[in-house]
């Protein structure tokens, strides 16, 4: 059957056709790859059945003092590898297509904030918060920890300690305990008071009563 030239540029049509839709469907699953919000998922959040044994088994005190306490004497961020400390390790670990440059400070990426849902994607919006704040553990034993083992409290990346999260979030909730401030998402209410609990038990530091009584009603919330 001879081939027309109609037939052919219907031919070339249709092939046209084909790479555009093809392109198209490429470049939407691009995007909806990308718009996948990243998550922060420190190490070592225990299931609801351990973080209740291990809130059980925390001592139950009057919180201590505040008095002599200072951030310098939880030394961070300290070097992690390389040129990369604490923070700009937590900020890689958290965050999605983070790109760093030649002193490990973060350029670009995506940061997603567990405790309220926003997603940024400056480094500068974003803090490291300990889920235990610094004077909290100074008020539940830490004071009489050697400055050694403070700092590596405080640049703690084996246990759910360090979490990427919207600034101003982290600044509200300063050093309180989750008897006065939660994660204003509460969906995430469970998870934070499994954190919480796991460092607190880990550290062998301890709560006091209404402390104890907001996480256990937060674990109450938890399916696992």
């Amino acid at each position: 059957m001879p081939v027309t030239r109609q037939s052919t540029r219907s031919s070339l049509r249709r092939r046209a056709s084909t790479v555009v839709a093809t392109v198209a469907l490429a470049g939407a699953y691009l995007v909806a790859v990308d718009a996948a919000p990243a998550l922060a998922t420190p190490p070592g959040i225990p299931s609801k059945a351990t973080a209740q044994s291990q809130l059980n088994a925390l001592t139950v005190k009057s919180e201590g003092s505040t008095s002599g306490y200072s951030r310098d004497l939880f030394p961070h961020w300290i070097t992690i590898s390389g040129t990369c400390n604490t923070r700009e390790t937590v900020l890689k670990r958290d965050g999605t297509s983070v790109v760093t440059d030649s002193s490990c400070a973060a350029v670009s990426g995506r940061w997603y904030s567990p405790y309220d849902g926003a997603t940024w994607t400056a480094a500068s919006d974003v803090d490291i918060d300990h889920v235990v704040p610094l004077a909290e553990a100074w008020r539940s034993g830490a004071s009489g920890w050697t400055t050694s083992r403070r700092q590596s409290f405080a640049n703690d990346l084996s246990h759910p300690q360090l979490i990427a999260v919207t600034d101003n979030v982290n600044q509200a909730k300063g050093d309180q305990d989750p008897s006065t401030w939660q994660p204003p998402l509460s969906s995430y209410r469970c998870t934070y008071s499994k954190m919480w609990i796991t460092v607190k038990y880990n550290w062998g530091l301890t709560l006091q009563s209404s402390e104890k009584s907001a996480l256990q009603s937060m674990l109450n919330t938890c399916s696992s």
